[in-house]
């Protein structure tokens, strides 16, 4: 079996984390050696009697900052242990956390993810120790502990066995080009007054993959206006407008001209019977 996939979260809160990390599909990983989970508190760098990490910000300002040295020091420690391919902070600054970097950190095999708390992290740890800083949305949490499991939950689901159906990563919202998922319905066919789609159980899988790719193009457009715009830009050919065949009529039947009369005047030709004779 290959090496697990190393977790290492640097925070104040380990303890918050880990129950979370050991249920469900995560926890089987864990248990599994499919992945591993390791905890270092930046207390457990501090050199005072009150285990100090944080002090109040130079200008002035509400809250506290958290102090470089312990933060560092436990870092380090994590590097000297764990080797992490790469270091990353929690925090709002950082770049937007998208599917293609969960991608790209799923490849690294390894990872140290740093949870600041209160108001933030010294700026120094940014510059000088970490590697890069990611955001997980547009809003402020109380620490980056959330942020961190929203990284290894979204890693793991990408190694190999920890998920039972090996394509369910793949069929799911920024899995490719950008697209929400589909509409998902399980059993009873008609809940509430209110039934499933036809074509989910028409049995006709080209028609059950057309439908899904709609579903999701239109969800997307109507929800995600920034998504959908980068899906028409990879995609060009979906606002195309629809190919017409061109329908081949056969010919229409003209009647012959009237046969002018001995007056002058024009009459309708003589109809004739089945056996060929005037009628």
């Amino acid at each position: 079996m290959s090496e697990p996939y190393r977790f290492d979260l640097v925070t104040l809160f380990g303890p918050l984390c880990e129950p979370y990390l050991r249920g469900s599909i995560l926890g089987r990983a864990w248990t599994r050696g499919l992945i591993d989970v390791g905890f270092t508190d930046p207390r457990d760098f501090t050199t005072d009697p009150h285990r100090t990490v944080d002090d109040a910000p130079f200008g002035g300002g509400a809250g506290m900052v958290m102090l470089p040295e312990p933060l560092a020091l436990a870092i380090e420690d994590v590097r000297a242990r764990r080797k992490p391919a790469r270091t990353l902070l929690l925090s709002p600054s950082g770049r937007p956390l998208t599917q293609a970097i969960v991608r790209e950190l799923a490849a690294l095999g390894s990872l140290c993810l740093v949870c600041g708390r209160y108001e933030g992290v010294d700026q120094r740890i940014s510059d000088h120790v970490v590697d890069d800083e990611i955001s997980v949305g547009d809003y402020v949490l109380t620490g980056g502990e959330l942020g961190a499991m929203v990284i290894v939950d979204a890693v793991s689901r990408l190694l190999p066995d920890v998920l039972g159906n090996a394509e369910g990563p793949e069929s799911e919202s920024f899995s490719d080009h950008a697209l929400l998922e589909y509409p998902q319905y399980t059993r009873p066919q008609v809940w509430r007054e209110h039934a499933i789609p036809e074509v989910l159980f028409s049995g006709h899988h080209g028609k059950i993959a057309a439908w899904r790719l709609a579903e999701r193009m239109t969800r997307t457009q109507a929800r995600r206006p920034d998504l959908w715009a980068d899906y028409v830009a990879r995609h060009p050919e979906v606002l195309a407008p629809p190919k017409t065949r061109r329908i081949r009529r056969a010919p229409s039947r003209v009647s012959p001209p009237a046969a002018p009369a001995a007056d002058g005047s024009t009459r309708p030709p003589p109809s004739t019977d089945p056996d060929g004779g005037p009628a």
